[in-house]
């Protein structure tokens, strides 16, 4: 049984992107009914929704859009992690607006696209305090670069759970692995920080990488963190540009080979149940 932790619906025909104007081979519908086959031949029996950085403006939009899709996904589609933004003024009357909102598990405002300032702004960290409080996670999504950022935030925000988002975004292709790798352990003391094993697929620079180009990242995030820290996901539509979702799926099950069913369960579903009190679907 697999949990996909990271699924992105980029419906253009109802929400914008702007981002997606420079990544053209996804600058496309994207929709729960395009990946459901996918993941269901891949053994996947449950997601949650990824928000995908639409327009600010379309935040709320795109919550109800999720909303939505679930309804018509027989419970397949359990959650979200929705899109927020902490550094404005209207932040905590918006988080108490979408509080009684049952499919919001934890909100992700992305920090590799906006200055390295705004994470260490401190009405940034006094709102995004408030997520302890209210029993939601949060994304983060930084360059690996921009780790030791990460590192600070976490520390300012001991109440919060966060959830690291593609093992830190290596750069496999560059094989840049040494500092990545000390940032990740530095990061792992935290005992408040998951790990998503997501995405690195497309860092490799090639179509179609190798899994052997994979282990020493996929490896390494999970020892640093352990099997109880550590999730799963896919990542998809992103995922595409290394492969596929079943191209990432069987990735995944060989460079688990030789785990035990109690350490691949942690990874797979587990441990996402625990984190967001998911239903289990068989």
């Amino acid at each position: 049984m697999i949990i996909d932790t990271h699924l992105h619906i980029l419906d253009l025909d109802t929400l914008k992107y702007p981002w997606l104007a420079d990544v053209a081979p996804l600058n496309h519908n994207h929709l729960y009914a395009d990946y459901a086959p996918h993941a269901e031949a891949a053994g996947i029996t449950a997601t949650l929704h990824m928000e995908a950085d639409v327009a600010p403006d379309l935040i709320d939009a795109e919550i109800r859009n999720v909303e939505a899709v679930a309804r018509g996904a027989n419970g397949r589609l359990t959650g979200m992690i929705a899109a927020c933004r902490p550094e404005d003024d209207g932040f905590a009357a918006w988080l108490e607006n979408i509080g009684e909102n049952s499919i919001i598990r934890g909100l992700r405002r992305p920090l590799h696209v906006v200055p390295d300032a705004v994470s260490q702004d401190a009405k940034f960290r006094a709102n995004l305090a408030l997520l302890g409080k209210a029993g939601l996670s949060f994304d983060l999504c930084v360059l690996a670069r921009q780790l030791p950022l990460a590192i600070a935030l976490v520390d300012a925000l001991p109440d919060v759970t966060f959830v690291l988002d593609h093992c830190g975004v290596p750069d496999i292709a560059g094989n840049d692995f040494t500092p990545w790798a000390a940032h990740i352990s530095d990061l792992a003391k935290r005992a408040n920080v998951v790990v998503k094993i997501s995405g690195i697929q497309a860092y490799a620079g090639v179509a179609d990488p190798n899994v052997e180009i994979l282990r020493p990242w996929f490896e390494h995030s999970i020892a640093a963190f352990g099997w109880d820290r550590v999730i799963w996901g896919s990542d998809w539509p992103v995922c595409n540009l290394g492969g596929d979702l079943a191209g990432w799926v069987a990735k995944t099950r060989t460079l688990l080979a030789g785990c035990s069913d109690d350490e691949c369960n942690a990874l797979l579903w587990k441990n996402a149940v625990r984190l967001w009190d998911l239903p289990v679907l068989e």
